[in-house]
């Protein structure tokens, strides 16, 4: 028997759902001290070439007496996707021009942008120089084509924050052979000319990893590793042209996909509700939550939404409608059976697990997948398809059932007619 506790529940989860909704849609900005915990809203997200529009730039590489070779660009052209997607720029075309030696690149707007310059978003990529490694004496030791990787990190033994280098088979081997050789002695960091960190041999490495300490804080170690990662070209690079990119979908196409997704939203709602009734009503505000969730998880880490990632939120949330129709059915069929509510609940959700956590868990191990081996595009899809589906375990499973429970402890919703969908309702005695 449920006792008084379990009422304030559902209106908990609405509250969290209004939340999420109100911040989704316009972002809030939380004082916390001597600085700002800002949250961006959808309007604030960073939108595709196809949504927004963005830059096109074409990079040539500087100082070789000779014309690159394919294999070259290649390696810079593989680099630049790769600094794309650290910085969450997922909506771009890297080609090569091989007959003029030209990397060109296309990218969308940053978030912010407002006046649509090119510069300063060609700006964004970071530095297009060399990254050398050299001794006090000037002489070259490792290039950095040879860092594979390069990423902040907080070295637990000290506590303070360093910057992890993995180097390639041959760098490893450099590495051993340099830090044997100069083992106690400062090695330099150059961006081309210009010095950017003097770290000092203190070991031997011979495994192909080491570490630069003395940062400060974490956003040393990560500028200093954005730098290294954007260094690591086969040469310098400079831009030879630029122009912007209109939106090809239209200038109106996002107010046109909003105004798409608010009517597409209010139909399911009105048809779950005209169908399911109440577990129809839950479905709505479940479904609140998953999408705003998506939105937020796109947000706030400036994920690029592209037409792709767009897809891959329409098809979550059709298996998070999916997810409620099942369970809904699930109830009905129970209450049917004639158990009572709280039983035709708990049998209902119970029985329908397994069918969702099944048709869910295959699609997030896919989703996944495509998250940690693919880029670009598919690498955006599968994010949004990714998070669309934890959304969905945590309110088309979790918060639907919650809020449920926690309607049905009211007397005047515990009529079993409440509870059934629209082609099995029958009448009931009370």
């Amino acid at each position: 028997m449920k006792t008084k506790k379990t009422k304030p529940v559902f209106f908990i989860v609405l509250i969290i759902a209004l939340l999420m909704a109100y911040t989704a849609m316009f972002g809030v900005n939380i004082p916390m001290g001597n600085s700002n915990l800002t949250i961006l809203g959808s309007p604030d997200m960073r939108y595709g070439i196809d949504i927004r529009g963005g830059v096109n730039a074409a990079f040539q590489p500087v100082g070789l007496d000779r014309k690159p070779t394919l294999a070259e660009l290649e390696s810079a052209r593989a680099i630049i996707e790769t600094r794309l997607d650290q910085k969450s720029i997922l909506d771009r075309d890297v080609t090569i021009d091989k007959e003029n030696g030209y990397v060109i690149v296309n990218f969308p707007w940053k978030a912010d942008e407002k006046n649509f310059n090119p510069e300063s978003a060609i700006a964004e990529l970071g530095q297009t120089a060399q990254l050398t490694f050299c001794n006090s004496d000037g002489e070259v030791l490792i290039e950095g084509s040879h860092v594979s990787k390069s990423s902040p990190a907080l070295n637990k033994e000290t506590g303070e924050y360093v910057v992890e280098l993995t180097f390639d088979e041959k760098g490893t081997a450099l590495l051993s052979k340099v830090t044997e050789q100069y083992l106690g002695k400062p090695m330099n960091i150059f961006m081309d000319e210009t010095l950017i960190q003097t770290a000092r041999i203190s070991a031997h490495i011979t495994g192909g990893t080491a570490e630069i300490t003395g940062m400060d804080d974490y956003d040393e170690a990560k500028a200093l590793s954005d730098k290294i990662n954007s260094g690591a070209l086969p040469f310098s690079m400079v831009t030879k042209n630029y122009s912007a990119i209109s939106p090809t979908l239209g200038s109106g196409a996002l107010s046109v996909m909003v105004l798409a997704g608010f009517i597409a939203f209010a139909i399911i709602c009105v048809l779950l509700i005209a169908y399911y009734r109440l577990p129809g009503f839950v479905a709505c505000i479940s479904l609140l939550i998953q999408i705003t969730g998506q939105l937020l998880s796109l947000s706030v880490p400036q994920m690029t939404l592209t037409l792709q990632g767009i897809a891959g939120i329409i098809l979550s949330i059709g298996m998070g409608v999916d997810a409620n129709v099942i369970a809904s059915e699930r109830i009905s069929e129970e209450i049917k059976s004639g158990k009572s509510i709280l039983s035709a609940i708990t049998a209902g959700f119970k029985s329908s697990f397994s069918s969702i956590f099944d048709g869910n868990i295959t699609v997030l191990i896919v989703a996944f997948i495509m998250m940690t081996m693919g880029t670009g595009a598919l690498l955006s899809f599968g994010y949004t398809l990714f998070t669309g589906i934890v959304f969905n375990f945590i309110a088309g499973v979790t918060c639907s059932r919650l809020m449920i429970r926690s309607l049905s402890s009211f007397k005047f919703l515990q009529k079993p007619a409440l509870y059934t969908c629209w082609s099995r309702r029958v009448s009931y005695e009370k």
